[in-house]
């Protein structure tokens, strides 16, 4: 028995930019949420931020809240004179439990450094001090860094941006398409040496647990597949890019997490790409009493069921 199926809009792209795989309507704008991490930190170095290669790769992430997670978001900050108060970004507990648990029992609540967008606003505060522009205001639409970032994020999307909303942490959030959101990964998982593309690709490379953490799918099959860049969004969306060019982005219509780790696990395959062992962290399972009864399946691919005659 089907119980619930998730449809979306989803586009593949092989090394030379052409479609090995497109479903629903990848022209059509969304929300990338934090799928634009990589993009806003290509942005950052090119105003000029200086940043280590782990403290690069949490400006990408949408972290746990884990110990090493906040020390890298705290180094940041340090390199430029300041603290967690510069931080603008919304107060939050860490979002792995055990970091969460051990956080509230040493008398700690919501704060802007346990949010999983506070390595991205270091960077920014980070980025405001180099470019000599004001810290105060910095998630403010028409505040220089966040008319630069914008400007990045159409470059290497090459797509208008047709709306601009604010995201769950408070910063700016412009529309693009799935299309765009593929193509920009793309650029930056391929980019030439020297660029601050390819510096944040081998960031995100070299650190896959900064820019996501313990148990999670983005650190997980990063370091399953060799080469890979992946990031996660809310709302059900998800990019990612190898070097090569190839390329995947995809949003679950009804903002749902659940399939985003089964559908990234077929339309990897769908570009080529084989395990070389388990891949434990495609799997979502169907719980029954804490058991698995049942398991989320993809509508396409090899693992795809047959839902009443629609694939």
């Amino acid at each position: 028995m089907v119980e619930s199926v998730h449809t979306g809009h989803l586009v593949a792209l092989d090394a030379s930019g052409r479609d090995a795989l497109r479903l629903g309507e990848p022209e059509q704008q969304i929300y990338p949420r934090s799928c634009l991490k990589p993009l806003q930190a290509v942005g950052m170095l090119r105003a000029g931020v200086s940043l280590t290669v782990e403290q690069l790769a949490l400006a990408c992430a949408s972290h746990n809240g884990e110990d090493r997670h906040r020390e890298v978001a705290l180094g940041i900050l340090e390199s430029v004179g300041l603290d967690a108060t510069a931080l603008a970004n919304t107060p939050d507990l860490p979002l792995d439990h055990a970091a969460a648990w051990a956080w509230q029992r040493g008398g700690r609540g919501p704060e802007p450094i346990t949010q999983n967008c506070s390595g991205k606003h270091a960077a920014m505060v980070a980025t405001c001090v180099a470019a000599g522009w004001p810290v105060a205001g910095y998630l403010d639409p028409e505040h220089p860094l966040q008319r630069h970032l914008l400007a990045v994020i159409a470059e290497l999307t090459q797509v208008e941006q047709a709306h601009v909303a604010v995201d769950g942490c408070g910063a700016p959030q412009p529309s693009t398409t799935v299309r765009g959101l593929a193509g920009a990964f793309a650029r930056i998982a391929a980019a030439e040496e020297g660029t601050a593309e390819h510096r944040v690709a081998e960031a995100i490379r070299a650190h896959p647990f900064l820019v996501a953490g313990t148990g999670r799918e983005d650190t997980e099959a990063m370091r399953a597949v060799p080469g890979l860049i992946l990031k996660g969004g809310a709302d059900g969306v998800h990019a990612g890019a190898l070097p090569d060019g190839r390329a995947l982005a995809f949003k679950v219509s009804d903002g749902a997490a659940r399939p985003r780790p089964v559908v990234l696990g077929a339309v990897l395959r769908e570009l080529g790409v084989e395990p070389v062992e388990d891949w434990a962290w495609e799997r979502v399972p169907v719980l029954g009493h804490g058991e698995p009864v049942g398991r989320v399946s993809p509508g396409f691919g090899a693992g795809a069921l047959a839902f009443g005659g629609v694939a």
